[in-house]
């Protein structure tokens, strides 16, 4: 990547795309363009190319999404494929028909079948049925997936892909009914700890296993991947660790103070049992996750509720 270039992050406001913005700008890089949904709608086949003609982005990082937890997938399910769907195919097609250099397409560990082996490797992709809690958003994810790759096969662009593990950090989202666990659980401790609340409740058994990645670890995997990976394909981004549910909620209470008992719900929905990254691809292009769990937890805590844990 060129310093003087021009660069789209689309989906700059989210955790990932502002994360990317936050390392690129750190890099040196100052030919920034970013859009609001309010002033660039890309479901929005019109505007999009109206943006593309008019800036001639050199590089783009899609990374805006219809994104949520359990609940949100289950609930909206026609609204997370079809607005995933839009995004992806417009900002891709237009890349294409603007001339971009390169665009990084950024998916999710949902992708990979509910019961695959354990840890997931690229391959495993389509090789069984998906979960069903959030099998739109998933299926347009692979879409996304497959569209880079029949545009590198068919036009020579230069897209690649890359699959995140489950994410946190700065402008993660804390809604309880749409966020995912991490976020969901340091709000669950931290509100109960200002409660005085005796019990927090954990959906689910507390015995699926869950990969976290820092989001400032996934934008350096980001510009790595931009600057070394050129092949069809996918590559896994994730530290290759995982932890039980009860465990996490385990730690969250230890970093956040709440003193009182959790208590784990079995008749809410556990979602897949597992989910580990194999991350030797990645490793082996020569990058690793720099941001311990508890480290990356504690900061989070931190910036977001704004005190000092112990």
């Amino acid at each position: 990547m060129e310093k003087q270039k021009k660069v789209y992050i689309a989906g700059h406001r989210g955790m990932v795309g502002s994360a990317i913005h936050r390392k690129l700008k750190q890099e040196g890089f100052n030919n920034i363009v970013v859009n609001t949904s309010d002033k660039l709608d890309l479901r929005n086949q019109d505007q999009v190319a109206e943006f593309f003609a008019a800036e001639k982005p050199d590089y783009v990082f899609l990374a805006a999404a219809k994104v949520g937890g359990i609940v949100a997938n289950n609930t909206y399910r026609a609204e997370f494929i079809y607005d995933n769907i839009m995004i992806q195919s417009n900002v891709i097609h237009q890349s294409y028909l603007n001339g971009v250099n390169k665009l990084m397409f950024l998916g999710s560990s949902c992708i990979y079948p509910k019961m695959a082996p354990q840890p997931l490797k690229e391959e495993y992709m389509l090789t069984g049925p998906l979960e069903e809690t959030n099998e739109p958003y998933a299926i347009a994810k692979i879409a996304g997936i497959k569209m880079c790759d029949a545009y590198r096969s068919q036009y020579g662009c230069n897209y690649i892909s890359v699959m995140p593990t489950n994410l946190y950090g700065p402008n993660d989202n804390y809604d309880l009914q749409k966020s995912h666990v991490l976020p969901a659980l340091l709000r669950k401790f931290h509100e109960a700890k200002l409660n005085g609340d005796p019990v927090v409740t954990v959906w689910g058994s507390g015995k699926p296993l869950r990969e976290f990645l820092h989001a400032d670890d996934l934008a350096e995997a980001c510009y790595f991947l931009m600057q070394h990976y050129n092949e069809p394909g996918l590559v896994n981004i994730g530290v290759g660790e995982d932890i039980s549910i009860a465990d996490l909620a385990a730690l969250v209470k230890k970093i956040t103070g709440f003193k009182g008992e959790i208590v784990l719900d079995s008749s809410k929905p556990d979602g897949t049992p597992r989910k580990l990254m194999d991350v030797t691809k990645l490793h082996n292009l020569g990058w690793k996750a720099k941001i311990g769990l508890e480290e990356g937890i504690r900061r989070v805590y931190e910036e977001k509720f704004a005190e000092k844990v112990g």
